[in-house]
């Protein structure tokens, strides 16, 4: 998995925490996978530091198999906590983009340029 840039990673969670208020969520490695095989999550972020990693592997994957934008960032806890958890996430996914589509649509950009 290709590690992104600190500022890509800063703008995902901001987007996640938008999302969260303003749009949906799915979160956990079973709800992304089927929202992403669905093609309806229109970004994904996966936590670098799952173990073992085998559990998220194949997300970034189906993310490009299904043309979804995909970042990984930094911790399971900090994702965990953009997302409104009290507990650590491997992987969330927003599914409806509410006040975040305009940071959404800049991550995607960002990313096909890098």
């Amino acid at each position: 998995m290709a590690e992104v840039s600190k500022e890509i990673q800063d703008k995902a969670y901001e987007a996640v925490e938008i999302a969260r208020k303003s749009g949906k969520l799915k979160k956990g490695t079973n709800e992304v996978t089927k929202v992403i095989e669905k093609g309806v999550a229109k970004l994904v972020l996966v936590a670098g530091d799952v173990n073992p990693t085998e559990v998220i592997m194949h997300l970034p994957v189906l993310c490009e198999e299904k043309k979804i934008p995909c970042v990984t960032v930094g911790s399971r806890s900090d994702l965990g906590a953009a997302a409104g958890l009290q507990v650590p996430t491997a992987s969330v996914a927003i599914v409806q983009e509410g006040d975040a589509a305009e940071l959404i649509k800049e991550i995607t950009s960002k990313l096909s340029s890098s």
